[in-house]
Parts: C-alpha cells; structure tokens; sequence
C-alpha cells in the first residue's frame, strides 16, 4: 500500500553517497484545466514510484513514474475520454555545482515537493488533444450527433449556391 504525501523528506531515507532506495507513494493531483476543459484524474491522487540516488556530496538523482486515467471530456465527441498517460521523468540535484540547471525546484533542502513535481509532469506529458480514441470521428457540424454513435450519419447537401437564381424564375403552366 503506498504512502499518501504531498511532499517526502528525502534525509529520512539516510544515503550515503552512491546508494539509491525507492519508495511508493500515493500523490494527490487537483484537476486540470486544459483547452477550456477540466480533467481529473481517477480519485485525485495517484500512485507513484519515487527512486532517489545520493550523488557525491550533497546531491540527488531523482526519477518519478507514475500512469493515469483523465478524466473529462474527449475533444472531438464530448463524451468521457478516459485518456491514459503514462509519466517516466528525471531530476538531478547537485547542489555543489555552480550552475543553476543542476538545482531542481521541487527540492527545498531535503524536502521534495511532490504535489507540484506530478503536477508539472502530467502537464508536459498530456497529448496535444485530450481523445476517447484515434478513430474517434467527433460531432456532425451540422446538428450535432455524436458520429461515433452512427457512422451512415447525413445531411441533404446544401445546394450550389450559384444555382441559386434558379429557385427564383416562375414558370407558367
């Protein structure tokens, strides 16, 4: 069963340079808006793997997984997407180093800040439309029937409007 943490202190671990330990820990996750839409993800929280590596001095190698179901609407049809994403991310801190890439953001001291790390990796790792499937063919322009539910779905087709003239001669009979 995984812990639940907002934020993990990773000196409780107690490494020693080159040594690395990981840990299940369950995250919460506040729904996102994305595309005027929001997406929530199953019960709010979501089951991570957290693995940390102790670099030489004070450092830490960092690496986060975790998969999820969004849910909300699909982009296409409105109907629930039930989007799965799958999230595999690194970070390093090593904080004896001049340069300011080395330093993660998520770590305050020793206290990782788990809510805003899955927060942030779920945001890079969403797809570019939220969709229930590939297939999905989305909502007749005209009328708005879900075209998933009936693919013979038509419409008359608008006459050629430069017939249009046509309609309007009166004919003797």
């Amino acid at each position: 069963m995984a812990q639940r943490a907002d934020s993990f202190d990773l000196g409780r671990l107690g490494l020693s340079s080159g040594e690395a330990r990981s840990a299940e820990l369950s995250v919460p996750v506040e729904p996102l808006a994305f595309g005027g839409q929001t997406y929530g993800a199953g019960l709010g929280e979501v089951d991570t793997l957290l693995d940390v590596s102790r670099t030489t001095g004070a450092g830490y190698a960092l690496r986060l997984r975790f998969d999820l179901r969004l849910s909300g609407p699909c982009m296409r049809c409105l109907e629930d997407a039930g989007a799965p994403v799958a999230v595999d991310v690194r970070e390093v801190h090593q904080p004896t180093e001049d340069d300011e890439n080395l330093l993660s953001e998520y770590l305050d001291e020793n206290e990782l800040d788990l809510r805003s790390w899955v927060r942030d990796a779920l945001v890079l790792a969403l797809p570019v439309q939220i969709v229930c499937s590939d297939e999905c063919r989305g909502l007749c322009p005209t009328c708005g029937a879900n075209l998933n539910e009936d693919p013979s779905h038509e419409h008359e087709r608008e006459p050629d409007p430069r017939w249009a003239k046509l309609s309007e001669l009166k004919l003797d009979s």
